[in-house]
C-alpha cells in the first residue's frame, strides 16, 4: 500500500477530568449506561471535556462486483445505479433517515458498472470517484489489481480529508453495492479465520435455494486461491469491491484526521477489518452503530472485541444503522455539556460511604 497514514492511539491523559464531569452531572453514576461511554469517547477523540459534533455527515460508497453477474445476490446489477440515483433524488432510507438526524450526506460512486445521472443537491453530494465499471468475477480471477485497491484507498482517505478540512468532526459510513454481502462474508473469512459457511447470510433476502448458490459460489471463489495465505489487503484485492477499498482509506484517513467515526453494519464493518488490520489504532475513532442481523456481523464485532450501540434487526446497509444511531451520540454530548453538576443545581450527591 503506497499511501501512508500516522494514526495515533487515543491518549487518556484527560480521562479523568471528561469522566468526573460525567459523573458530577445530575444523576446517578453510571446511570446513563452507553451514552456516558459515547461521551466519553467522544470527549478522548476530540481531547476536550464539552466534545461537541461540526458538520457531521453520512458518506455512501457505491460499487458494482463483477460476481454479483453470477447470481451471489437477489437483485440484478442494475439496482446499484437505479439505488444511487435514488440517494441523490433523495428518495431513499438513508436520505428519510439523515434528515431526521440533521445529517448531509455524500454519494460516492466507486465504481457503478451502470450509467448514473443526477448532480449533487442541497444536502446531498454526489461524487465521481470510479477505478473502473465494477471489478472482475472473483469467482474466477482477483477482483481487483493492487494498484486498484491502492488507488481506492487513497481516493478514501483524500475525500475524507476534504470532508474534514471543510469543518466535519464527525460521519458514518454506508455503502451500496449488489452483491456486496459476498464480498464482506469472504473477507471476514479470509480475516477472521471463521468457517465461511458461519459468515454468509441472505444479504437482501435470498430465498433457501439463492442461498445455498451463494453458498456454492463462495466456496469456489474461496478454494481458487486455496494454499495461499493472504493478508488483509491481499484478501482486499482478491475478494474486495471498489467500495469497499474506497471505505478503507475513508476510515484510516477520518481517524488521522481525528475525526469520530460511526460504522454501519455488515459491509462496513468488513472494511473495517481490513483497516484494522493495516492500523489497529483505527478503532479507537469509532463508534458502532447497531448489530446487523446478517449472521457476519457478530462475527466481526467479536473479532473487533466491539459493542453495537443498538440491536434492532436492521441489515439494509445505505449508512441507515449509522444514522439512526447518530442521535444517540448527540444526546450523550448534550448530555455531558448540557446537564447541571451537582454543585450548579444545589443537588445533594450520593453518600460514599
Amino acid at each position: 500500500m503506497t499511501t501512508t497514514f500516522n494514526i495515533q492511539p487515543l491518549s487518556r491523559e484527560l480521562a479523568p477530568a471528561i469522566q468526573q464531569r460525567i459523573d458530577t452531572r445530575t444523576k446517578p453514576l453510571g446511570s446513563l449506561g452507553k451514552l456516558e461511554a459515547i461521551a466519553l469517547q467522544a470527549g478522548l477523540i476530540q481531547q476536550s471535556i464539552t466534545p461537541h459534533l461540526s458538520a457531521p455527515r453520512i458518506a455512501v460508497f457505491a460499487g458494482d462486483h463483477g460476481a454479483a453477474r453470477a447470481g451471489v445476490g437477489a437483485y440484478p446489477q442494475e439496482v446499484t445505479a437505479q439505488m444511487v440515483m435514488n440517494f441523490i433524488a433523495g428518495g431513499a432510507a438513508i436520505n428519510v433517515l439523515a434528515r431526521q438526524a440533521g445529517l448531509d450526506i455524500s454519494v460516492i460512486d466507486c465504481g457503478v458498472a451502470s450509467k448514473v445521472e443526477g448532480a449533487s443537491r442541497p444536502g446531498v453530494e454526489y461524487v465521481i470517484a470510479k477505478q473502473g465499471l465494477g471489478t472482475a468475477s472473483y469467482i474466477e480471477q482477483a477482483a481487483m489489481t493492487h494498484a486498484q485497491r491502492d488507488d481506492a484507498i487513497a481516493k478514501g482517505a483524500e475525500l475524507v480529508r476534504g470532508w474534514h478540512a471543510g469543518g466535519c468532526n464527525a460521519i458514518g459510513f454506508g455503502e451500496m453495492g449488489i452483491g456486496n454481502t459476498s464480498t464482506a462474508s469472504l473477507l471476514t473469512h479470509f480475516i477472521t479465520g471463521i468457517n465461511l459457511d458461519m459468515v454468509i447470510g441472505r444479504g437482501a433476502g435470498l430465498d433457501d435455494a439463492g442461498l445455498a448458490r451463494k453458498r456454492a459460489l463462495l466456496a469456489q471463489a474461496a478454494a481458487r486461491v486455496a494454499g495461499r495465505t493472504l493478508s488483509a489487503q491481499d484478501a482486499l484485492a482478491e475478494f474486495g469491491g471498489f467500495e469497499v477499498a474506497t471505505l478503507v482509506g475513508a476510515f484510516l484517513g477520518a481517524a488521522e484526521c481525528g475525526m469520530l467515526i460511526v460504522v454501519d453494519g455488515f459491509i462496513v464493518t468488513s472494511a473495517l477489518l481490513v483497516a484494522h488490520a493495516i492500523h489497529p489504532a483505527v478503532l479507537d475513532y469509532c463508534v458502532f452503530a447497531h448489530g446487523s442481523a446478517e449472521p457476519g456481523h457478530v462475527a466481526q464485532l467479536a473479532h473487533l472485541g466491539a459493542e453495537p450501540l443498538l440491536q434492532l434487526g436492521m441489515r439494509l446497509g445505505e449508512g441507515t444503522g449509522a444514522a439512526a444511531a447518530f442521535p444517540l451520540i448527540r444526546a450523550a454530548l448534550a448530555c455531558l455539556n448540557e446537564m447541571a453538576g451537582f454543585a450548579d443545581a444545589g443537588v445533594s450527591e450520593a453518600s460514599s460511604a
